[in-house]
């Protein structure tokens, strides 16, 4: 350890590391510099000077949170009314033309940074996005997006997305939200050469995510396999997320969504996959024994009447799970804290009382969610060579009242929480419970102004 670092986190009411040890530090702090945790102590042992400390009394300390999946560009129709009751095939078939309409540069790099900055206050430093409609017309749109995370100084990891199946082909999306297969994999290869960092530590990764069997054929799904295995980038879709899905897979396929997943190349510890509500055992023990990544996400499943994702069981067999928020219209909140709560209570409603605690949920907020973006030891938790992503949960007022010995479950029982302060590779980005980028309110009336264009 430096004898003088950058940032130091003392005094907390408890460290939770999240380790491989899973190490809890009453009391202990955590030293970053130049952006990387270089020592976690005890109450005991002697702390570094440093150019900044922040003082943790009365918070809990945690990795940052991870957000696995996401469609940040949908923040534009945000709760928009017609669509407030619509099950999954029909709330996409009536937002697509609106969607594909109106869709440029400037309103994905809007979106993206006001879901960007909603993410960070509620203690999410890393996030992807499955950005997958790319009309001709509307420019580079995964680049806008990757602006505004670098201008939010957040980690990202988005996904270029695609679809290439249209209404014509028996797909859902309109003719014009498609794309050629032959220039969708030439602009994938296109994305990864300009924006993927490979290297540890890395603020911007990017993954190849065809959107969906509903939108995509399986030839484009293979032939995006092998192209990430040579570009040796991660894969992401949607997997057996309603009943509509597999109906749709086996009257197309003549197989059930997680078949075909495997019968494309996908089973695979290169590929996570979005919801993953309908596996059923068998399907679930394939998937923990290929090393596959789930996405769970709670509010969208039951806003869209989905169902509830067997996580429990696929955590035993061998999934790695994280957390997504899912798009906004059908998951309107962008707050990792609020699905970590949803996830504990469904998992302690469908798998039992002692199956699923708030430690469990945070683990997979944090290691879970780091697990599927392939970057296990670097994100999601607080060890020495980590990176220094850090949220910081003051803990006080009526609704922690009465936490006297476990505040990792005062977290999330209790709450609703906000972060108090969020690092982002030893960078503030939320101070007390402010975005510390000064441009909020500018951006959110353009956002305004923007999401008009998208709502007739």
């Amino acid at each position: 350890m430096v004898d003088s670092v950058d940032l130091l986190i003392k005094d907390a009411w408890l460290i939770a590391t999240m380790d491989v040890e899973r190490r809890e530090i009453a009391g202990g702090w955590l030293a970053i510099h130049n952006g990387y945790v270089v020592a976690v102590g005890e109450v005991s042992d002697p702390a570094p000077d440093a150019k900044c400390s922040i003082d943790a009394s009365g918070c809990l300390v945690t990795p940052g949170l991870i957000n696995t999946h996401h469609h940040l560009f949908q923040n534009l129709t945000r709760s928009y009314g017609p669509m407030t009751s619509a099950p999954l095939f029909g709330w996409l078939q009536s937002l697509y033309p609106l969607w594909t309409a109106a869709i440029d540069e400037e309103a994905v790099y809007l979106a993206a940074w006001v879901g960007l900055a909603e993410l960070a206050m509620s203690g999410c430093t890393t996030s992807t996005d499955h950005h997958y409609l790319h009309p001709v017309r509307a420019g580079d749109l995964l680049s806008a997006e990757i602006q505004a995370a670098i201008d939010l100084s957040m980690r990202f990891h988005p996904t270029y997305g695609s679809m290439s199946l249209s209404v014509k082909d028996g797909g859902l999306p309109p003719d014009e939200a498609v794309r050629d297969e032959d220039d969708i994999l030439a602009e994938s290869e296109r994305q990864v050469a300009r924006w993927h960092d490979p290297e540890f530590g890395a603020m911007t990764r990017v993954a190849l995510a065809p959107c969906s069997p509903f939108t995509v054929t399986p030839d484009l799904m293979r032939r995006t396999a092998e192209l990430a295995e040579k570009l040796d980038v991660r894969l992401h879709t949607h997997l057996a997320e309603n009943s509509e899905d597999d109906e749709f897979a086996l009257a197309q396929f003549g197989r059930r969504p997680v078949e075909l997943y495997e019968d494309v190349g996908w089973l695979t510890d290169r590929t996570w996959g979005a919801h993953v509500v309908r596996p059923n055992e068998e399907e679930i023990l394939r998937l923990g024994a290929a090393g596959v990544g789930v996405a769970h996400c709670p509010s969208s499943n039951m806003i869209l009447s989905s169902g509830i994702a067997p996580v429990v069981a696929m955590r035993n067999a061998g999934c790695h799970v994280g957390l997504g928020c899912d798009g906004s219209s059908s998951a309107d909140s962008g707050s990792l804290w609020q699905e970590a709560r949803l996830a504990m209570l469904q998992g302690k409603l469908v798998s039992g009382a002692d199956q699923m605690n708030a430690r469990t949920a945070l683990e997979i907020a944090t290691r879970g969610g780091a697990a599927c973006l392939g970057r296990t030891g670097e994100i999601g938790e607080l060890s020495v060579g980590s990176v220094g992503d850090v949220a910081i949960w003051r803990l006080q007022g009526p609704q922690i009242a009465g936490v006297i010995d476990d505040p990792i479950e005062g977290w999330l029982r209790c709450g609703p929480f906000a972060a108090t302060h969020v690092f982002v590779h030893g960078n503030q980005i939320v101070e007390e419970g402010i975005l510390s980028n000064s441009q909020l309110e500018d951006m959110l009336t353009r956002h305004r102004t923007a999401a008009q264009r998208f709502q007739p």
